[in-house]
């Protein structure tokens, strides 16, 4: 499809999706930030990613807490994170890299500034909150009932609520023997914010203690349980790893100097946003499959021709070699990349390695997500061979391609200028390797595998 044809069915998809720009890109296999470049030069202006809006279970997870279920209980069953759970539970919203309490003050984490409220009161008075909590109304409801002699379980009736919410309501909020609702509302909303100072900036043992495994380069996490292990007697000697982090990050919080931040192993003095799965930019135009879908039979070994891949790269990243590794048997292929490794040149390379194989041996290809991918569909299209990735940073999931990854550097150790090196070269290496006793094959070679493997076809 040409990129006028490509941008004329992002239109067409476009309507199909009721405006939103994100989706009519993946629709049609689009970047989305050149989709919305079109739309906005049409004067399109596009209701965005879908799923801005509040959480698709919210209203099931209310539910749930208001039937009596515990909070941990109801956010696994909904899957949400407790921190979630209970940031709803208490009226906090989060907008952005901002979180918003009911008592107005607005923390953002990524200038680490802290707005506080001139009146704590008002905001938490309009705050829309759990429906476990009382309302305006209901107060209203309680005062007028109260004062016609009701009794406490009449009023829990009107309310649906127990009878014991109405009494802890009006011993708790009544003045001199009258409870006034609106009264009893303010003293309610004023209460919730529950202040105080941060604990390293009260208890200056404690303070010293985190400040000196700071200097010496040790995370909060390990300052926070080896104070466990070292005071297991003092309770005073307690602090979590994110009180710590707040200490460093959040001028509200403080405690610590700021230059102990610098302590840090990521040497930051704030906080990094960190973007939410939906919002991050696809990793290529075409999805990937990822290898929590690669069937069962790969994983175990079993069923020979699958493969793993990947590049080893010389210095510069100017050039590289392909090596790719067949599971069951361990045997290694390289391809030749002397000028470069971009999607097209290693496309073009694995499609001449796969096609040296025979037709049983072209199961399927793991990879990681680096960019040299970005064809794995014209790739998979040429071959018939479908590509799975990992995930992120987890390079165990292709294990046995990082061990002869290892094995390889044997003769071309790091920062060797792989230029130099022909296809007579790298098939002679891949003999060696191939030729080569292994412990996991009961000390046969990945050649004898091979060559069982295709003597019995």
């Amino acid at each position: 499809m040409s990129f006028e044809e490509l941008k004329e069915a992002f239109f067409v998809a476009l309507d199909r999706v009721d405006g939103s720009v994100a989706a009519a890109a993946r629709v049609i296999g689009a970047n989305r930030h050149t989709a919305a470049s079109w739309a906005r030069k049409a004067g399109i202006r596009g209701r965005g990613r879908p799923g801005n809006g509040p959480h698709p279970r919210r209203e099931e997870y209310e539910q749930l807490r208001a039937s009596g279920m515990r909070r941990g209980e109801a956010a696994a069953h909904i899957g949400v994170n407790i921190r979630t759970a209970e940031d709803w539970d208490k009226g906090i919203r989060q907008i952005g890299h901002s979180r918003l309490y009911p008592d107005g003050r607005r923390i953002d984490y990524n200038t680490g500034m802290t707005t506080p409220l001139t009146d704590a009161a008002l905001p938490a008075l309009e705050a829309e909150l759990h429906p476990r909590f009382l309302t305006v109304k209901e107060r209203e409801v309680i005062a007028d009932l109260r004062r016609g002699g009701a009794s406490l379980r009449a009023i829990g009736r009107v309310l649906g609520r127990p009878a014991s919410t109405i009494k802890r309501e009006l011993d708790a909020r009544s003045h001199e023997g009258r409870y006034q609702p609106y009264a009893a509302q303010r003293a309610w909303a004023a209460s919730r914010p529950r202040p105080k100072t941060s604990k390293l900036v009260t208890d200056v043992s404690l303070r010293e203690y985190v400040q000196e495994k700071l200097s010496v380069q040790w995370s909060p996490e390990q300052i926070s349980h080896t104070l466990t292990k070292e005071f297991p007697d003092d309770e005073s000697m307690r602090v979590s790893p994110e009180t710590i982090y707040q200490a460093l990050y959040v001028q509200a919080r403080g405690g610590l100097r700021r230059e102990v931040a610098a302590a840090l192993r990521t040497g930051r003095t704030r906080r990094k946003p960190h973007k939410h799965p939906d919002q991050r930019t696809p990793r290529f135009v075409d999805e990937m499959v990822m290898i929590s879908e690669r069937p069962p039979e790969v994983e175990d070994r079993a069923v020979p021709g699958h493969w793993e891949g990947d590049l080893i790269v010389g210095p510069g990243s100017i050039s590289a070699i392909v090596t790719l590794v067949e599971r069951t048997t361990r045997y290694v292929l390289l391809g030749h990349l002397p000028g470069g490794h971009t999607a097209e040149e290693v496309r073009d390379v694995l499609t001449a390695l796969i096609g040296t194989l025979p037709e049983h041996l072209r199961g399927s290809l793991t990879w990681d997500q680096g960019a040299e991918m970005a064809a794995h569909k014209q790739f998979s299209i040429a071959t018939g061979v479908p590509v799975f990735f990992c995930d992120p940073h987890s390079p165990w999931q292709r294990g046995s391609n990082e061990n002869i990854n290892g094995l390889l550097r044997q003769y071309f150790p790091k920062s060797t200028d792989l230029r130099p090196y022909g296809p007579e070269d790298l098939e002679h290496v891949a003999q060696k390797l191939n030729g080569r006793p292994r412990k996991t094959l009961d000390w046969d070679t990945p050649a004898e595998r091979l060559r069982d493997l295709l003597t019995t076809n």
